[in-house]
């Protein structure tokens, strides 16, 4: 049976000591019944900075602004901007058409904040994160960016690139096409920041060229390639060779 524990929806005995301190699946143990558990923990998403909802609630007691977006996020993640209708957005968030013009005043306004959280949740979150994480040195920092790849395409609910999908599907001339374009200019600045950390020269082309690298290794996964990162990585490490400095 689920109670609280702090922040936490916990499933092990109320007298087990709170040692996962917040850290998913990790287990804690030493309870008077000798029980483990694994602790539920279900953080808000950007926007709600602080809540914790169960499975339950967050359907039912989730901020309108934050049933929309989520529920927009998961749609154009997987179907593309077109071919979701704000009507399916509203049925599918359980909220009033007014309620969803309240906080969006648009579709485009609505994609718009659904890139805003793709990166957030891709770009810094999972990739630039995980390469960092993985990483012990700069140049190996780097190269972790197609490791996290690889992980990435291997998974069932893997999605492509949305600013990608974004930019191709709306033009670069529109709106919604220039807005992908900077989260994309985004992520090459990501990838500058860490080649001067690895003291390569020319960074700016660097980034360019292995964005390239990127880019390619998610339509190659999207094709069906899931060994795509691996080869990407090969690549990279000659990219990494060609732009050391100087002897």
């Amino acid at each position: 049976m689920l109670h609280k524990r702090g922040a936490v929806l916990c499933a092990c005995p109320p007298d087990a000591p709170p040692l996962c301190a917040g850290t998913v699946g990790q287990s804690c143990r030493g309870s008077k019944t000798a029980l483990s558990c694994v602790h539920v923990l279900i953080l808000a998403t950007v926007g709600v900075a602080g809540q914790v909802y169960s499975g339950q609630q967050m359907e039912h007691e989730l901020p309108p602004r934050e049933r929309i977006l989520s529920t927009a996020y998961e749609l154009f993640s997987q179907r593309g901007i077109r071919d979701v209708g704000v009507e399916e957005v509203i049925t599918r968030s359980g909220v009033a058409k007014a309620t969803l013009y309240r906080h969006f005043p648009s579709k485009d306004a609505l994609v718009l904040a659904f890139l805003a959280r793709r990166e957030q949740r891709w770009t810094l979150e999972t990739v630039e994160a995980g390469a960092r994480e993985r990483g012990r040195t700069p140049e190996e920092r780097l190269l972790a960016v197609f490791d996290v790849f690889d992980e990435w395409f291997r998974r069932d609910d893997f999605d492509a690139c949305a600013f990608i999908n974004v930019l191709l599907e709306m033009g670069w001339g529109h709106p919604l096409g220039r807005a992908s374009i900077q989260y994309l200019e985004n992520i090459r600045a990501i990838v500058r920041s860490m080649a001067e950390e690895a003291g390569l020269r020319d960074t700016d082309s660097f980034a360019r060229s292995w964005h390239i690298l990127m880019k390619g290794s998610i339509i190659s996964a999207a094709e069906g390639d899931t060994e795509a990162a691996r080869r990407a990585q090969a690549m990279a490490r000659t990219l990494i060779e060609q732009h050391r400095p100087h002897a």
